[in-house]
C-alpha cells in the first residue's frame, strides 16, 4: 500500500467580495481630521500571501470628503511579506551513480550532493547526512560533508567483497521545524587485478613406477583467482625439459598433471616439479607450487626359499604355542619390494587349527601338541609374498617328521578283570609237572621301537621256587612239581616295563590257585587245549613274523649299502654309526609313517641314551606311495576336543 499527495495549485478565479454590499457608517460631526473607522474588509478566496512569490506589496491609499466638490487625498502603503519555512529542500537529482576503483586510496573525492531551499535565511540553510549503514564492513568506507554534500572514499574498498553501494543521503534545512528530501547514491566498484592466482592440488601420486604407461596421472589441480574478467583467467605451465605436463579441464579451472614421456628409475629417481600459474591481467600476477615425484623401480622378483622342499623332524609331546622350526625367503629387489611376508597355502588351510606361521620371520609355531600315535608325517606349503604391486609370491612344501617319545605306559591286555584292574585267577591241579604253562600275560605299547619293547619280570611272588616268568613273552609257568606243603593259592605281581629311556611300566596280578586233579580235570583240560591251540596261532604268527622281519632287515641292509655307494659323501654322512655304536646289530625295527617306511637298526640303547630331533642316525626311510590325507584327517579330528599339552 503506497500514499499519494497530491498538491493541487491554486489559479486567480475568483474576484474580492465585501461581506455586505451596503454599508451605513455614521459619523459625528465633531469628529477631529484624522479619526479612524473600522470598516469590514474584502475577501478574496484565491490568493494568499507568499514570500517566494511575491516578498512585497504596494498599496495606494485614497480619501475622499463629502462636500461639493469633494476634495481627496492618497497615501502610498508598502506591505513587506515574512518568511516562514514552507518550503523543503530540492537535490538537483533524485539518483546519483559513480564509478571508482576498487584500489582508489581513502579521500578521494567521489561527487558534491546539491540541494536548494527557497526559504531564506536560516529556513533555507542545508546539512547533508547519510541516513544507512553497510552491514558486513566494520566500518563506512564513505564519509559526507555535513555542509557541502561532499562524498569521499573513507575506507578502503575491495571489489571481491561488495561491487555495487547504495547510499541514502538526506537534505535537511535548519528551521523551526525542520524540512528535508532525499536523493540516492550508486557507487559501482571496479575490479583491479590486486589478487595472485592459486593453485590447490586435489590429488597426488608422488611415487610413480617406471613402467607407468604415458598419460599416466601424477597430480590433480585447482587454479583459481579472485578478481574478474581478463584479471581473473589463467594459464598454468610446466618447464617443458621435464617428461611432464599439464592437461587443462574444458572449463580452464582445473589442470591434470600426466606423464608425456617413459620414466627410467636408473636415470632419474626424483623430479622436483614446478607449476608456475598466471593470470592474464596488467600488469599480470603469478604464483608457484612445488611437488616431487619419486621414479619406484618394478617388482620383477619373486622371493626365493633358502631351501626346497624343507624337511624338519619333531619330537612329539612338544609345548603348544612354542616355534618349532622356521622357513626363510630373502627377495632380490628393494625396499617394499623386497619386504617378504610369509602364510599358509590355500591347499594347506586346513593345517591352520593347528599351525601357525609368523607372517613377519617365517617362524611356525604349533598350536597344538603332536601325538606320534596319532599322526607319524605330514606335509603342507609355505608361501612367501613380497610387498610389491603388484605382489610377486613363491611356495614351499614343508615335510614334517614326527618323533616318538615314551609317553604311553604299557597296556596289560590278559589278564584284566571285569572292574578294570590288571587282574586274573588261574586254577592249576597239584599234579602238573615242572614246566607246565600257568597262563600268559599279554600287553602292548603304543610306542615304537625302543619305547615300545615290553619286559616281563616278577615284582612279587609267595614263592620263587614254583613258578617263573618268561621277560620277553610274558609266559608263566612252572619250576616245579607241587607238593603238599605247598600253598593252595599264590600270588604273582608281574612287573611290565617298556625299553625307553625313561621306562615306563604297568603291573599285572595273576592268583594262582591248586586244585585237585579230579575237580579240575574236565576244566583244566578244556583251558589247557584252549591255551595250547592259542599259544601253537600265536607262535605261528610270531614265526610268520621273525621271518618277515628278517628278511626285510637284509632287504634294508642291501638297500643301505646300495645307497651308501651311490649318494654323495654328504648324504651318506647322515646314515653313519653314532658314537655309542657297539658294532653290533642287535634288532631292526620297521614302522610306516604316512608316505615313508622307516627302519630302526642299531644296537640297543642304554637307559640314558637317546635319539636327537633332527637326527637320522640309525634310521632308514624307505619311499612309499601311501598317502598321508587320511592320517592328517584323523589327527585333525582327534585333536579338536583335546585340550593343549
Amino acid at each position: 500500500m503506497h500514499q499519494v499527495i497530491v498538491e493541487i495549485l491554486d489559479v486567480n478565479d475568483n474576484s474580492p467580495k465585501f461581506p455586505e454590499e451596503n454599508y451605513t457608517l455614521e459619523v459625528l460631526e465633531s469628529a477631529v481630521v484624522g479619526s479612524r473607522f473600522q470598516i469590514e474588509g474584502a475577501h478574496d478566496l484565491d490568493r494568499a500571501l507568499d514570500r517566494e512569490h511575491t516578498a512585497q506589496h504596494w498599496l495606494l491609499l485614497t480619501a475622499i470628503d463629502g462636500g461639493k466638490p469633494s476634495k481627496s487625498c492618497t497615501i502610498n502603503i508598502t506591505v513587506v511579506v515574512s518568511d516562514v519555512n514552507d518550503n523543503s529542500p530540492v537535490c538537483d537529482k533524485q539518483k546519483y551513480t559513480i564509478t571508482i576503483k576498487e584500489n582508489a586510496p581513502a579521500g578521494t573525492f567521489l561527487l558534491s550532493i546539491n540541494a536548494s531551499d527557497a526559504d531564506e535565511g536560516v529556513n533555507g540553510e542545508i546539512e547533508y547526512s547519510l541516513r544507512s549503514k553497510f552491514r558486513g564492513l566494520t566500518s563506512d568506507p564513505f564519509e559526507l560533508d555535513r555542509k557541502t554534500g561532499k562524498l569521499t572514499v573513507k575506507g578502503s574498498l575491495d571489489y571481491e567483497e561488495k561491487q555495487i553501494y547504495e547510499l541514502k543521503v538526506l537534505a535537511a534545512d535548519k528551521g523551526a521545524v525542520s524540512l528535508s528530501t532525499h536523493c540516492n547514491v550508486v557507487i559501482r566498484v571496479e575490479d583491479e587485478n590486486d589478487n595472485n592466482p592459486e593453485i590447490d592440488i586435489t590429488s597426488l601420486s608422488s611415487r610413480i613406477p617406471e613402467d607407468a604407461p604415458l598419460g599416466t596421472v601424477v597430480a590433480l589441480m585447482g587454479v583459481t583467482d579472485l578478481d574478474s574478467g581478463v584479471n581473473g583467467q589463467v594459464v598454468c605451465s610446466v618447464p617443458s625439459h621435464l617428461p611432464f605436463h599439464l592437461k587443462p579441464s574444458p572449463d580452464g579451472q582445473s589442470y591434470s598433471l600426466v606423464t608425456k614421456n617413459y620414466l627410467d628409475k636408473e636415470t632419474m629417481q626424483i623430479y622436483i616439479i614446478t607449476i608456475t600459474v598466471k593470470d592474464l591481467g596488467r600488469p599480470a600476477l603469478s604464483s608457484t607450487k612445488v611437488i616431487h615425484v619419486t621414479v619406484i623401480d618394478v617388482n620383477d622378483n619373486s622371493p626365493a626359499f633358502s631351501n626346497s622342499p624343507y624337511t624338519f623332524y619333531v619330537t612329539e609331546n612338544n609345548k603348544a604355542g612354542l616355534p618349532i622350526f622356521s622357513v626363510s625367503a630373502t627377495d632380490a629387489d628393494a625396499n617394499e619390494n623386497a619386504i617378504v611376508t610369509y602364510s599358509l597355502d590355500m591347499s594347506s588351510r586346513n593345517m591352520a587349527s593347528f599351525l601357525n606361521v609368523n607372517s613377519d620371520n617365517g617362524q611356525i609355531s604349533a598350536l597344538k601338541s603332536f601325538d606320534f600315535e596319532t599322526l607319524k608325517t605330514f606335509q603342507f606349503q609355505v608361501v612367501a609374498t613380497d610387498s610389491g604391486t603388484p605382489p610377486l609370491s613363491n611356495n614351499v612344501t614343508v615335510n614334517v617328521f614326527i618323533l616318538d617319545q615314551n609317553d604311553n605306559a604299557p597296556v596289560i591286555l590278559y589278564p584284566l578283570s571285569s572292574n578294570g584292574s590288571a587282574e586274573g585267577v588261574e586254577e592249576i591241579p597239584r599234579n602238573v609237572n615242572a614246566g607246565h604253562l600257568v597262563t600268559k600275560v599279554r600287553a602292548y605299547d603304543a610306542d615304537i621301537g625302543y619305547n615300545g619293547w615290553l619286559l616281563f619280570s616278577l615284582q612279587e611272588v609267595t614263592d620263587h621256587s614254583l613258578f617263573g616268568l618268561d621277560r620277553y613273552t610274558g609266559q608263566i609257568r612252572t619250576l616245579r612239581s607241587f607238593t603238599e606243603t605247598d600253598e593252595a593259592e599264590h600270588k604273582l605281581v608281574i612287573l611290565v616295563k617298556d625299553n625307553g629311556n625313561v621306562s615306563l611300566s604297568a603291573t599285572a596280578t595273576v592268583i594262582v590257585k591248586l586244585v585237585e586233579p579230579k575237580e579240575a580235570f574236565a576244566a583244566s583240560d578244556v583251558k589247557s587245549g584252549a591255551k595250547l591251540d592259542e599259544e601253537d596261532n600265536i607262535t605261528f604268527y610270531l614265526m610268520i613274523t621273525l621271518g618277515a622281519v628278517s628278511l626285510l632287515f637284509i632287504i634294508s641292509i642291501i638297500v643301505l649299502i646300495a645307497m651308501q655307494c651311490s649318494k654323495s659323501t654328504d648324504y651318506t654322512s647322515k646314515y653313519l654309526q653314532e658314537t655309542n655304536y657297539d658294532g653290533t646289530l642287535c634288532h631292526s625295527i620297521q614302522y610306516r609313517s604316512g608316505d615313508k617306511r622307516y627302519m630302526l637298526v642299531g644296537p640297543r640303547m642304554s637307559i640314558g641314551s637317546t635319539i636327537v630331533p633332527g637326527s637320522h642316525a640309525n634310521t632308514l626311510v624307505l619311499p612309499d606311495r601311501r598317502k598321508t590325507s587320511e592320517e592328517i584327517r584323523q589327527f585333525f579330528k582327534m585333536n579338536e576336543s583335546k585340550p593343549l599339552k
